[in-house]
């Protein structure tokens, strides 16, 4: 192929796509620039389908080259890149969630999409230009992707709407939207927001959604002109035979569903009636054929769950649309942490805790953006007894890290200004049993166990999953569920999850299994949420409702200070001899300086920190001419006078002849090494950096 070059003006720039010049042996490539930002993006497919498996194995990874930036990596040991930090796996995410929807259903070969950022201009953010690159690719090759899409991130700044804002604007915006859209639907949200109305919210949605057509149109362009026959293929129907014997059971499914309170004893049923039907067909089927069982039996499970909620408006156990699940809420759950809550909703539970730290514990993140501090983190845990499996999968995957960012993400806003507060805080959240909205339960408990701490968040922020059952026949048939559960998820069209306070939306995240959503259903899904939100509110209130006026007794007590920037040499010291022989002296944890000055003392107790408080304030102190100091050190005794550090880090001269008003024949015979002495600075020589001394007619200390 020829390259060929494809412009679109974009807000005040122009959105270059090329064709043809790069990466030619994958299924589809192109390369994306947006001012001095570009992106390679790649999509490639295996040339047969993976044996069992009942999902789309679509891999999407984000590539982060630190040379894009020109940035050696700061590691003195790894300077090649390595595994993605957590934000570049949450861009792979957004890319994955975005085309997921779009490919046939049943088609099981293996699908990569390699997003690589070139070139970064500090500017323009690289998270959507590469999520549109990947959606050109896929569009041009012969993977038969349903797009193409688009995504663009909407920010509010000063109350107006903007368009893929700049890293700078960025800081100053209310929301950080990301909308994914294909020709008429939004397929992917992903947002953060500063307590946003529903209403603003919706219009922000609309507003990414507009620019997005405009987008899609542009790559159907470049699809028309550039890009190859797609693969057929007919989603594959499951043996006749097979799916007429598992139909018989389902008024048994119904009766579970309804009458079967337990997730687990549903789910054992259900295997139970798979392992009837293989019994019963074994002799009629191939082994190839017999693994199609558990897809019917789920196939009838979900069917059935779809049928009775938009039929006779009953969801699992009898619960109606709006229902939330019974909640139980705990604050101070346990004896030693800094914070804790237990929350449970239904048959989902997660244990959230709080840890207070110094501001030297925030987590440094090394990227082609800079280098960077976060003093607010939230980990989030999904152990295989959870769900009540087994499983040597225990190091944290793709799928935590997307549902800690979200609980993270809400409670950003409401957290106190860094000056206010400058603890860094990490919140955990641990899984401990789930049935369906695990990361709302997180929310909770992160808002929770806040408060527990003592740390002044400014309100409580609540969580809950909104789903979405249509007919698929008619359309315009639905049900909006509040408060997802398992079953539901996995059979629905929507997982649709909104974070907030009583006062507006903080974080939203959506998937969806369709190939769009119209502008209503957002709508009124929204406001249920509200509703919803506000019902666990009113629960969480109910057990703590403001922060504690005390901090926990076990968590670290912070000393904050301010020095002049130019003195900060003073109290760190040649290679931090000084600050190490301060925090070993006084007993504190660590002392933490900033370039501007600040400074802040970290220590178990507070008499440690005054301590070493008044050692930094010496130590940055002038030495005042005619002033007395008192409990000055003798660090070295010479022939003719003494060496006495009279402050911190500042060592002056007492000659013999201002030791005592009588004459002084040997030194070493009226002064010693170590000994503690008063003295006074008679004078200042500022060219040498010199400080004079004097003990006569000064009362000393008693030996």
């Amino acid at each position: 192929m020829e390259p060929k070059t494809f412009t679109l003006p974009l807000g005040n720039k122009e959105f270059v796509v090329e064709v043809g010049k790069m990466a030619q042996l994958a299924n589809g490539s192109c390369t994306v620039r947006y001012g001095d930002t570009v992106i390679l993006a790649t999509a490639t497919m295996s040339n047969e389908a993976r044996e069992g498996v009942n999902f789309l194995p679509l891999m999407v990874n984000y590539q982060e080259k630190m040379y894009a930036s020109g940035v050696i990596k700061s590691s003195r040991f790894i300077k090649r890149e390595t595994r993605p930090s957590d934000d570049k796996i949450l861009m792979a995410r957004v890319a994955d969630r975005t085309y997921r929807p779009l490919f046939p259903k049943g088609f099981h070969r293996d699908i990569q999409v390699m997003l690589t950022t070139l070139s970064y201009d500090r500017e323009n953010e690289h998270d959507m230009i590469a999520t549109i690159a990947g959606s050109v690719a896929l569009s041009i090759s012969d993977i038969p992707f349903e797009g193409p899409t688009a995504t663009v991130r909407v920010g509010l700044i000063e109350g107006e709407l903007v368009l893929n804002p700049t890293a700078e604007a960025r800081t100053k915006s209310d929301l950080d939207l990301i909308v994914s859209s294909d020709t008429n639907h939004v397929i992917m949200i992903e947002a953060g927001a500063n307590e946003v109305t529903e209403e603003k919210m919706l219009e922000a949605i609309d507003f990414g959604k507009k620019w997005g057509q405009k987008i899609v149109r542009f790559i159907q362009d470049i699809q028309k002109e550039v890009g190859i026959e797609k693969l057929e293929f007919t989603t594959p129907e499951k043996n006749p035979i097979i799916v007429d014997h598992v139909s018989k059971y389902a008024d048994k499914v119904l009766d579970a569903l309804f009458h079967k309170t337990g997730k687990l004893d549903r789910y054992n049923y259900f295997r139970e009636i798979a392992k009837e039907v293989k019994e019963a067909l074994e002799d009629q089927l191939d082994e190839n054929e017999l693994k199609q069982i558990g897809e019917v039996v789920d196939k009838l499970v979900k069917d059935t769950v779809r049928k009775n909620i938009l039929e006779n408006d009953k969801r699992i156990g009898g619960r109606k649309m709006d229902e939330i699940r019974p909640l139980s809420v705990e604050a101070g759950f346990l004896p030693r942490t800094h914070g804790s809550a237990l929350f449970n909703r239904g048959e989902t539970q997660g244990l959230t805790t709080c840890t207070l730290g110094a501001p030297g514990d925030a987590q440094i993140i090394d990227g082609i953006e800079g280098e960077s501090k976060k003093s607010y983190f939230h980990h989030y845990n999904f152990p295989p007894f959870s769900v009540g499996e087994t499983s040597n999968r225990l190091f944290t995957g793709n799928r935590e890290v997307g549902h800690g960012s979200l609980a993270e993400r809400a409670l950003m806003p409401v957290l106190p200004k860094k000056e206010d507060f400058p603890y860094t805080i990490r919140t955990v959240t641990e899984i401990l049993a789930s049935n369906g909205s695990s990361s709302m339960a997180a929310t909770c408990g992160s808002s929770l166990a806040l408060m527990d701490a003592g740390v002044p968040i400014k309100k409580a922020v609540g969580g809950v999953a909104m789903g979405l059952m249509t007919d698929h026949e008619n359309p315009e048939k639905y049900r909006i569920l509040t408060d997802l559960q398992d079953e539901e998820d996995m059979g629905g069209d929507m997982d649709f999850k909104v974070t907030g306070t009583r006062d507006g939306i903080t974080a939203i995240q959506m998937d969806i299994k369709l190939k769009g959503l119209p502008h209503h259903i957002f709508e009124e899904a929204l406001e249920s949420a509200r509703k919803g939100r506000l019902h666990i509110l009113d629960a969480m209130d109910k057990v703590i409702s403001a922060p504690r006026p005390e901090l926990s007794p076990f968590a670290p007590r912070l000393l904050s200070m301010q020095v002049n920037p130019e003195k900060i040499r003073f109290i760190i010291g040649p290679g931090g001899e000084m600050i190490n022989r301060i925090i070993a002296e006084t007993g504190v944890q660590s002392i933490d300086i900033e370039d501007d000055g600040s400074v802040v003392i970290t220590s178990v107790n507070g008499e440690s920190a005054k301590k070493a408080e008044e050692w930094v304030k010496q130590l940055t102190a002038d030495p005042e001419v005619g002033k007395i100091y008192e409990n000055s050190k003798v660090t070295k005794v010479l022939e003719f006078g003494a060496i006495v550090e009279f402050m911190p880090g500042k060592e002056g001269m007492v000659h013999v002849s201002e030791i005592t008003d009588s004459f002084v024949k040997d030194v070493a015979s009226v002064i010693k090494e170590g000994q503690i002495v008063n003295v006074k600075l008679l004078a200042i020589d500022v060219a040498q950096g010199r400080f004079k001394l004097t003990m006569k007619g000064i009362p000393q200390p008693k030996a």
